[in-house]
């Protein structure tokens, strides 16, 4: 695959879901992040297949690297209000959802949402990719189920953000290829690592995340540091 070509499988098109009504029926089963470039798609299906796995090496293969930086500076607020529907270039923008509500719908069965609203989750069920627990979650338990970005916030700050304008940070925070609604606890054991640091639980996820990693790092043009590529490439073999 060219640089080109992916750079065009990364543009595919978007798909816009409309959900009316308190719940919404279930989810297609979920996606191979080689078939969800748009990251609109929902969940984090295994990558199984020789073939597939060798896509994924290709992409990995074609990542950037470079020592990772200075943590100085970093703050949440330099990629804007968290989960507000702030961005205007990746799917959901300015769709008057706030972009947590946005990913629980689109990853969540059985979904419910508050009386009178069709944008606030209260409650859904969630298959998660990252530990393979079924969740029955309810915003009483928020943090049963957090949103984890992929290519954590702090790992992009230290790999060029600073740099960004502001409104490619916005976009890098709140794009959904770069977001999973995942167990909570794994979310918070995985801070803000890269793959050499952590690895989902779930083995057979692993090719899956990691490519999912290194489709959100060509989108914006950021580096890995050598150990994360080493890494990567090692769970697609």
């Amino acid at each position: 695959m060219s640089t080109k070509d992916a750079i065009a499988l990364l543009a595919g098109a978007v798909i816009v879901v409309s959900f009316v009504g308190t719940t919404k029926t279930p989810p297609a089963t979920a996606a191979s992040p080689l078939s969800n470039v748009s990251g609109t798609l929902p969940g984090l299906a295994p990558v199984v297949s020789a073939a597939d796995k060798a896509k994924a090496r290709d992409l990995i293969q074609r990542l950037r690297v470079k020592g990772l930086g200075p943590n100085a500076g970093y703050a949440r607020t330099r990629y804007g209000e968290n989960w507000a529907d702030t961005a205007t270039s990746v799917p959901y923008a300015r769709n008057g959802c706030r972009t947590r509500d946005d990913l629980l719908a689109r990853d969540g069965r059985d979904v419910t949402y508050r009386e009178g609203s069709s944008c606030e989750v209260v409650s859904m069920t969630l298959d998660d990719p990252y530990t393979g627990r079924t969740i029955y979650w309810h915003q009483d338990n928020p943090d049963e189920v957090q949103v984890d970005h992929v290519v954590p916030l702090n790992y992009g700050w230290r790999m060029g953000a600073p740099r960004w304008p502001m409104s490619k940070r916005l976009d890098f925070a709140q794009d959904p290829l770069n977001l999973l609604p995942v167990d909570g606890d794994a979310n918070e054991q995985k801070d803000a690592s890269g793959p050499a640091s952590w690895l989902p639980p779930q083995r057979r996820i692993r090719c899956a995340y990691v490519t999912r990693f290194a489709q959100v790092a060509f989108k914006y043009n950021m580096p890995v540091t050598a150990a994360d590529k080493k890494t990567m490439l090692a769970q697609c073999r």
